[in-house]
């Protein structure tokens, strides 16, 4: 098992964790950004001296890697790769939507075997960034920017109670709520606490970032499921 370091800042929310043996053992967040640029350095300076002081080494730092605020992803990513160059330690980038289903899989007990998750995050106007995924977190339909109507989903819909969540589902909801399969969950955010599973499963498997290189969504644009590099 492993020590990790886990930065979530691709919402409004900031939040810094350690893990340790895939047990959260510190936390901070302040959900009512955003205040990332004031916050995150002294949550993760926080988060370092505890490790420090209780001589714990840090293996890797994992951070949430969008889609998301632009700010926010630069100002979270940057401070990764930081932490990661002055310890010598690996990066791990977690989908931000990723992210957001591992509260309503370890929590949400009612979910029926041929659930969907459609995890949301708002992008203005109409406009979210969405994936869908089953229960076991495998990829049914990959991240895209989606324009909310009231037949963007149907063919999940038809044959699957889709659940859907995150601060972009407010969209949905009244374009969708009528439909019998279409389920919401409140009060899911991406936070630092919930990156560990997915953090520890990529540690496991040796998925690390290039830190020179790494880049968060912000730099594409999805069309059609697929990244796209953005010519301006």
């Amino acid at each position: 098992m492993s020590c990790i370091l886990h930065i979530e800042t691709s919402t409004t929310a900031c939040s810094v964790a350690v893990s340790q043996d895939g047990q959260n053992i510190f936390e901070k967040e302040e959900l009512r950004g955003p205040s990332h640029a004031t916050l995150l350095g002294v949550f993760v300076d926080e988060a370092l001296s505890f490790a420090d002081h209780h001589a714990i080494l840090l293996d890797a730092v994992s951070v949430s890697c969008g889609p998301g605020s632009y700010t926010g992803l630069r100002i979270g990513v940057s401070m990764a790769k930081g932490v990661c160059y002055g310890r010598s330690i690996p990066l791990i980038g977690l989908p931000t939507l990723e992210v957001l289903c591992v509260p309503v899989l370890l929590y949400h007990d009612e979910l029926p075997d041929d659930a969907l998750l459609c995890p949301l995050i708002d992008a203005r106007r109409m406009e979210v960034y969405a994936a869908i995924y089953d229960r076991a977190l495998h990829t049914v339909r990959p991240t895209a920017a989606d324009i909310v109507e009231s037949d963007t989903y149907r063919e999940y819909l038809e044959n699957h109670p889709v659940y859907f969540f995150g601060n972009g589902s407010d969209k949905c909801r009244e374009r969708l709520e009528q439909h019998p399969n279409a389920h919401f969950i409140g009060g899911i955010y991406p936070r630092a606490v919930m990156m560990t599973p997915l953090a520890e499963k990529a540690m496991a498997q040796g998925r690390f970032e290039d830190v020179a290189y790494f880049e968060p969504f912000y730099l594409k644009e999805f069309v059609a499921g697929k990244p796209k590099p953005l010519l301006r």
